[in-house]
């Protein structure tokens, strides 16, 4: 008896983790401001060009989303501070009803394009070839799809 109850004490505290996970994690008003004043206190001087963000329904819920492209920011002279051989950071933000968003992702990645594909908007991720394990130089082309605050991948090649 004494074991069932610790059980069950266990499967309820997992059940409870992801939930108390979520709520933990803080909304900020607008990503726009978040990065930029991320970038204000990192950078002496900072300069963003036109596509540093886009804001498109990325989870198909009416909400506007926002995708952060780190690529498009000047940082002391660097273009894109932290893009490496790999792309550049893009932050996925999801705007929630309560108002606010939260970041469900960061992907180094080269670009990605936003498609509607068998009447689903997908991601198509342009992502270094080791990503879909290839040596060779072609970028990978990773399609995923958001559904709630998760990404799913549908196909790689």
């Amino acid at each position: 008896m004494k074991y069932l109850l610790f059980a069950t004490m266990q499967i309820a505290l997992l059940l409870a983790a992801p939930s108390a996970s979520f709520s933990q994690q803080q909304l900020i008003s607008d990503p726009e401001i978040y990065e930029k004043e991320h970038f204000k206190k990192r950078c002496g001087t900072v300069e963003y060009g036109p596509n540093l963000i886009d804001r498109i329904d990325i989870n198909n819920d009416t909400l506007i989303d926002a995708v952060v492209n780190e690529g498009d920011i000047t940082c002391d002279g660097t273009r894109g501070p932290d893009c490496t051989a790999d792309g550049c950071p893009h932050n996925f933000y999801l705007q929630v009803k309560e108002g606010g968003y939260f970041m469900i992702a960061t992907a180094q990645i080269y670009g990605y394009d936003f498609i509607q594909r068998f009447g689903n908007k997908v991601f198509i991720l342009k992502m270094h070839p080791r990503f879909c394990d290839r040596t060779d130089s072609e970028p990978c082309q990773m399609t995923v799809r958001v559904r709630g605050t998760k990404f799913l991948t549908i196909s790689k090649k």
